[in-house]
C-alpha cells in the first residue's frame, strides 16, 4: 500500500515537471501560443536620416515591438531598393515596412518578392506604378515646391570616377518646405545635417510595386509642400490603402506629429 502511494506521489511530481518545462519552451498547444509580433523596418527619404524616426521608434518600443530603421543609401532606386531588399532577407519572421517620402519609392521595389513583408506603410510616402518616376509623378498632381529653383546642386564621384549630381534643400526654405510644423531652431539643425540625394531618382523608373500584393496603410501629411497633399492622396488611393490624414502636418509628419504615425503603423502590424 505504501509502495502505491509513493509510486503516485512521483508520477504527479513528474507530470508537473513535464508541465513546467513545456510552458518554459512553448510547448503548450495551439490554444496558448502567442503570435510573434512583427519587426518593424523603418525606411528614411532623401534629405533627412534614420534619426528622423526616433519619436516613432521610442513609442514602438514601449511596446516591445522590435524595431530597425536601416541607412537609406540615397544614391540610386535600383540600388537603393535592391540593399533594402538584401537587408529585409536577413530577419526572421513577419515585417511591416515602413517608407517616409522618397523611401517610400525604395519599399515599394524593395519588398516585391519579400514574402515575409506582410504590410506596407507610407508616411507622405512615394507610392510609384512600374515604369514611373518621381519626376512624372510630380505631374499627376502638382504643388511639391523641390526642384532647381529650392536646391542646391553638388557633385560627388560616381563608380567611374564621374561627377554625379546631388542635391540639398536650401537652407532658407528648408522649414518653409520640408518642416514648417516643428520649431524653427530644430529645423535649423535639420537643414546643417541634412542628407544629400542623388538627383537620377528623380528619373529612374520604378519596378514592380509590391503594393499590388502586400496590404497597404498610407498617412497623408496635410499640409505637405514637399511632395504635397493632393498627391499623397491620389496615390493612396490608387494603390487602395487605408488612409488617414493628419491636419496642418508638415511633410516630417512622423517627427512632428510620431503619435499619430505610431498608430498608422500599429494598424498595420494588427492587421486593422
Amino acid at each position: 500500500m505504501q509502495g502505491r502511494t509513493c509510486h503516485r506521489h512521483l508520477h504527479r511530481l513528474a507530470a508537473g515537471a513535464l508541465a513546467t518545462l513545456a510552458l518554459c519552451f512553448g510547448v503548450t498547444g495551439a490554444a496558448t501560443a502567442q503570435p510573434a509580433k512583427p519587426t518593424v523596418v523603418l525606411v528614411h527619404g532623401a534629405f533627412a536620416d534614420a534619426s528622423s524616426w526616433s519619436g516613432v521608434i521610442h513609442r514602438l518600443q514601449k511596446r516591445r515591438y522590435r524595431v530597425i530603421a536601416p541607412a537609406n543609401p540615397l544614391r540610386g532606386l535600383a540600388s537603393d531598393a535592391q540593399y533594402l531588399k538584401q537587408f529585409l532577407t536577413t530577419i526572421n519572421g513577419p515585417i511591416v515596412l515602413v517608407g517616409h517620402s522618397y523611401g517610400g519609392a525604395v519599399i515599394t521595389n524593395a519588398a516585391t518578392g519579400v514574402s515575409n513583408v506582410k504590410a506596407l506603410v507610407y508616411v507622405a510616402a512615394y507610392a510609384p506604378d512600374q515604369g514611373e518616376t518621381i519626376a512624372s509623378l510630380g505631374q499627376l498632381a502638382p504643388g511639391g515646391q523641390v526642384g532647381p529653383s529650392t536646391l542646391t546642386v553638388r557633385p560627388f564621384p560616381g563608380p567611374d570616377g564621374s561627377a554625379v549630381p546631388e542635391g540639398y534643400i536650401k537652407p532658407n526654405v528648408f522649414r518653409r518646405i520640408f518642416a514648417a510644423d516643428l520649431p524653427a531652431a530644430a529645423t535649423r539643425t535639420l537643414a546643417a545635417a541634412q542628407r544629400p540625394v542623388a538627383l537620377s531618382v528623380l528619373t529612374e523608373p520604378s519596378g514592380v510595386p509590391a503594393w499590388r500584393t502586400v496590404p497597404s496603410w498610407y498617412q497623408v501629411a496635410g499640409a505637405d509642400k514637399a511632395i504635397g497633399a493632393r498627391l499623397e492622396r491620389l496615390m493612396a488611393g490608387r494603390i487602395k490603402a487605408k488612409t488617414s490624414q493628419v491636419a496642418g502636418a508638415s511633410h516630417v509628419v512622423m517627427m512632428s506629429r510620431p503619435g499619430a504615425t505610431t498608430r498608422v503603423i500599429l494598424a498595420a502590424a494588427r492587421g486593422r
